[in-house]
């Protein structure tokens, strides 16, 4: 079937570009309609935060709960100067008239009080944000809240709150683009083949991204969702077509025809991406398993966009290759040269330097005037193709053959080295005091932190529900036992549900504030202290039902409920995958050594994510420092890398596996399907590690983190384990390799990933 579809779409490409272009313009046409509807809020689980909440809602009309943000500002004249207090009350009716944004001014009585520090020279005013507001229209909000801000001599102004803080769109990408340009060039030699994984990758990205765009209507979507889709489609769609157009050049360098070649390279490379792609795909959407719809969106979203990069590879792939047929394999100096200057304005974009209006009508005119100049129409001369058995993937592949125990042990050795620190992973929140220190969210966090202490950046807020008379009693020593509770700074008078009649309230809000900041470990273990020990000892035989919540207790109950279902995914990903290449290469031993190998390297690059993100090693280079590892990143992580490593896995065993159906030799066919596969799965890793890796220079601590861990398990799958731990590993095995149970081979379906296409693979890229 994807043969036909192949050579169907190979021969009628006109048909097949007009379509692709009809469904972007009707995604983008909506999403410019509509807009996006982005929510970085995330479900709180059944939880005791849940329960304070509700009482929130149910007593106090919300009032603790939701998103909110901070004007935080500092006069050297003092906060209650007579032009400073007019010049900010005037900022603060300003900011009040913005629909959705509620305003408690310090200047406003009693309850304003408290928001000025002691000294007098700093204080802030707290806004409420409507839930109705996405992070993207919120992030506007608070560019409009600091243009308000007045300027006077001695006065600072800040605005607070990781909701209002500037949202800039990554354009690290371009980076990576600029460098899968080169790479493929290298790869290939040819600048025709160089543009065809490019193309698909912008293709699928480009409409995936849109889909998740319009997906966040329907569903909760995280505003960093498209980044990290971006990350991975770009990955995965230059990964893609790159194995495909790999294996139509073998086509046509074997003298097939270029149709043949390109059903060829369907059967068997297409296939290959069918298999990868669809274990991508359900290893994110495994995320559902979560239940919480904030994890949900982002498997959502991100399975959307590789499902949508797939599909590209084997449609609008090979209607280029129609396009392309015999010209793939042949490129010009001027088509060269017009590609360097490509890269070079991508690379501009990519490093903050708008190059590409210069580079994109350089590139075009010296595209046209080339075809006519002699020079520049001259062919760029062909590398020779050398014998598979002539590469160096051939001779290393052998070398590790030769001593499998020495490759096998020094390969595991590493990779548990690496893997080491994720025994101290501490999965948790950072809060703003992980900005960078030239954004006003940073500014506004360490203020306050000066002014009223690092723990009033992240107040608890403690729920007490009156359910009989004898609860009344229980308040005062609720709150005596707070404040004596070692790392509580303070303890706010209880706030009653009833203003008029405060003895009689049916419920009571106190806000507790800790020494240490929302992300410290103290802080997590303040909040299981109050509730295992300080709470249940102070209202003991009354009827006062408590909750600890407010935003830092619904973090750490968020982070438990996940850490508690990890390894739930975990399973069922494996599981899933093991089953998957079991039908696919009819084997026990290959899928358990594949699954083993993949948890391996996936456990080393978490290794490298907790050295760095959370003890700070070179934290100083990538511009972050130490906190928790936010508690859905082990799991996205897991599933992206888990599904990437397949494309890897399906690529290699897939040719190895055609190397011993033709010979029967489970030794040679080892190295001969690693030399055959070794150019490509560098270039790819190569590709993908810049492109993931580009991520670090964004200021989101979340996108470097997704950056560095993605680049480092691509990195350490393409090299210690598919260049090292698989050739020895299946050396060692011998025949067992594809050993099956006869009683297990009759049940399992005959699923063949080759296609019938079993070519020798007589002749590889050079890989010296």
């Amino acid at each position: 079937m994807l043969a036909r579809l192949g050579g169907w779409c190979f021969r009628h490409p006109w048909r097949v570009v007009a379509g692709w272009v009809a469904v972007a313009a009707l995604v983008f046409g909506t999403v410019a309609t509509i807009g996006p509807a982005f929510d970085g809020a995330f479900e709180i689980p059944e939880s005791e935060s849940r329960d304070g909440f509700d009482a929130l809602d149910r007593y106090f009309g919300g009032l603790g709960s939701g998103q909110s943000g901070s004007i935080v500002f500092r006069s050297d004249s003092g906060v209650d100067d007579t032009a400073v207090r007019e010049a900010m009350q005037a900022m603060f009716a300003a900011v009040g008239q913005i629909d959705g944004l509620l305003v408690v001014s310090p200047y406003d009585g009693p309850q304003g009080a408290a928001q000025i520090s002691a000294d007098g020279r700093l204080a802030f005013a707290s806004i409420t944000v409507s839930e109705e507001i996405d992070f993207t229209a919120a992030s506007l909000i608070g560019e409009e809240i600091a243009a308000l801000a007045p300027e006077l001599d001695g006065l600072q102004v800040e605005i607070g709150g990781q909701i209002l803080g500037a949202f800039e769109p990554p354009e690290s990408e371009f980076i990576g683009l600029a460098f899968a340009v080169i790479v493929l060039i290298v790869a290939f030699g040819s600048v025709l083949a160089m543009g065809l994984p490019l193309a698909i990758a912008v293709a699928g990205v480009g409409i995936g991204l849109g889909l998740v765009i319009l997906v966040s209507h329907v569903t909760t979507v995280p505003d960093f969702a498209t980044t990290i889709g971006a990350m991975i489609g770009l990955g995965v769609g230059i990964d893609y077509a790159l194995i495909i157009v790999t294996r139509y050049r073998e086509g046509l360098a074997a003298g097939r025809t270029p149709e043949a070649a390109a059903v060829t390279a369907m059967d068997t490379a297409g296939r290959s991406v069918i298999f990868a792609g669809v274990t991508v795909v359900v290893s994110l959407l495994g995320m559902l398993l979560m239940g919480l719809a904030f994890i949900s969106g982002l498997g959502i979203s991100a399975a959307i966009t590789v499902a949508v990069t797939m599909i590209a590879s084997v449609t609008l792939l090979p209607a280029l290759l129609g396009f392309a047929r015999e010209r793939v394999e042949v490129t010009a100096w001027y088509a060269l040269a017009a590609a360097g200057l490509i890269s070079a304005g991508l690379l501009g974009v990519g490093l903050g330097i708008d190059l590409l209006l210069f580079a994109f009508p350089a590139a075009l005119l010296l595209f046209i005037v080339g075809r006519f100049l002699p020079l520049l129409k001259e062919r760029v001369p062909r590398r020779r193709r050398r014998p598979v058995r002539e590469t160096l993937p051939y001779r290393w592949s052998r070398l590790v053959q030769a001593h499998p125990w020495l490759a096998l042990g020094a390969g595991t050795l590493l990779l548990l080295v690496l893997a080491w620190p994720v025994t101290s992973l501490r999965l948790g929140f950072s809060d703003e005091g992980n900005f960078r220190e030239e954004t006003t969210t940073r500014r506004a966090y360490d203020l306050l932190a000066e002014g009223f202490g690092p723990g009033f950046n992240g107040p608890l807020i403690v729920t007490a529900v009156v359910n009989a008379p004898d609860g009344q009693a229980a308040v005062q020593p609720l709150l005596t036992a707070l404040a004596r509770t070692p790392g509580v700074a303070s303890v706010s008078p209880p706030f009653p549900s009833d203003l008029a009649n405060p003895q009689q309230a049916e419920a009571y809000l106190i806000r507790v504030i800790p020494t240490t900041a929302p992300q410290d470990e103290a802080t997590a273990e303040l909040v299981r202290r109050l509730r295992d020990d300080v709470v249940p000892a102070a209202v003991a035989g009354s009827s006062l039902a408590v909750s600890v919540t407010g935003a830092v207790a619904a973090n750490i109950d968020f982070s438990s409920f996940l850490a508690g279902r990890l390894f739930l995914f975990f399973g069922a990903v494996l599981s899933l995958s093991f089953l998957l290449l079991m039908v696919v290469f009819r084997s026990l031993l290959v899928p358990l050594k594949a699954v083993l190998l993949n948890v391996l390297s996936i456990g080393a690059a978490y290794g490298v994510v907790v050295a760095i993100f959370q003890w700070g090693w070179f934290g100083g280079l990538l511009g972050i420092e130490g906190a928790p590892i936010e508690p859905f990143i082990p799991m996205m992580l897991f599933a992206i890398v888990f599904g990437l490593s397949m494309d890897y896995e399906m690529f290699l065993l897939s040719r190895v596996k055609e190397e011993y159906d033709r010979s029967g030799d489970a030794v040679e066919s080892v190295a001969d399907g690693l030399a055959a596969t070794a150019t490509v799965i560098t270039a790819a890793a190569a590709i993908m590690i810049v492109v993931f890796g580009s991520f670090v220079f964004e200021d989101d601590r979340i996108i470097k983190l997704f950056g560095v861990g993605l680049a480092v398990a691509i990195l350490l799958d393409a090299t210690v384990v598919r260049m090292l731990l698989v050739p020895a590993a299946m050396e060692l095995l011998g025949e067992r390799n594809w050993w099956l149970p006869g009683w297990l081979g009759r049940v399992l379906p005959v699923v063949n990933v080759d296609g019938q296409a079993h070519q020798p693979a007589a002749m590889a890229a050079d890989g010296d």
